[in-house]
């Protein structure tokens, strides 16, 4: 049996090699990526009813929302001109830029396909209180840590593109009312996630330099999966079971 080793073991450990602290990264998605979450076993088994897949795409919504302030809160610690540069491409994908809408209108491109309005979508109202707690939570995380261990947040992008494969492949085989068009935003992170996290992975190995700050980072992608998994442990329990809808978050059929 092995022994689990505290935290200040570490700081008299040597590095991991560049090799294992990848490994170690990616072991996390191995283990908690939200893709083995069951209410996206349901999801993309065509299992859920569209209020269910409404209420799926309305808080995820908060997600997509703060993505690109947390990266902007990033970019407001970071003197390296050439890190704000590179940075800044992810606010432009998601805000949008000049003629391209970006990511977030996508995402609504989605939820107006399902049927909602877009002004209650983005007032965020009737999004759930655990969601909300966990985006939030996410944002304070890049605002508060080192720059090296708020890149490593970010890593679940490394898991995304099969995610996003099996969503796209899934919600057209099993809803009808789920159509190519709506479906945009996964298709476009298909490129823009292998991009981001290619980057974001050369940067933690590059300037994690300790082993107590590789276990910083694989400890930040943990906390990201964690994110993610919260938020589908929280609609599972108000859409799915037991059903337990708190007060003023979206009821399917209200709205």
């Amino acid at each position: 049996m092995t022994r689990e080793i505290a935290w200040s073991e570490w700081l008299d450990s040597p590095p991991l090699s560049i090799a294992d602290f990848e490994a170690a990264i990616r072991a996390v998605g191995e283990e908690r990526y939200h893709d083995k979450h069951p209410f996206h076993k349901l999801l993309h088994g065509g299992k859920l009813n569209k209020g269910q897949v409404q209420a799926w795409a309305l808080n995820r919504y908060c997600y997509q929302e703060a993505v690109p302030r947390k990266d902007a809160a990033f970019m407001s610690r970071v003197h390296d001109r050439e890190l704000r540069r590179e940075w800044i491409h992810r606010i432009h994908d998601h805000d949008g830029l000049g003629e391209e809408a970006g990511g977030i209108e996508r995402w609504l491109v989605l939820t107006d396909g399902l049927g909602l309005s877009r002004d209650y979508v983005t007032s965020r109202r009737g999004a759930l209180p655990a969601t909300k707690f966990a985006v939030e939570a996410y944002v304070r995380f890049v605002v508060e840590q080192p720059l090296v261990v708020a890149v490593a947040s970010s890593l679940t992008e490394l898991f995304a593109p099969a995610i996003h494969r099996e969503r796209i492949a899934g919600m057209l085989a099993n809803y009808d009312f789920v159509d190519d068009h709506v479906m945009a935003y996964f298709k476009r992170r298909l490129s823009q996630a292998p991009r981001d996290s290619d980057f974001a992975l050369g940067y933690i190995k590059a300037n994690a330099h300790t082993r107590a700050e590789q276990e910083a980072c694989v400890a930040a992608v943990r906390f990201k999966c964690d994110v993610l998994w919260a938020q589908l442990d929280a609609l599972h329990h108000a859409y799915v079971a037991p059903g337990v809808i708190p007060p003023g978050a979206f009821r399917p059929g209200e709205v």
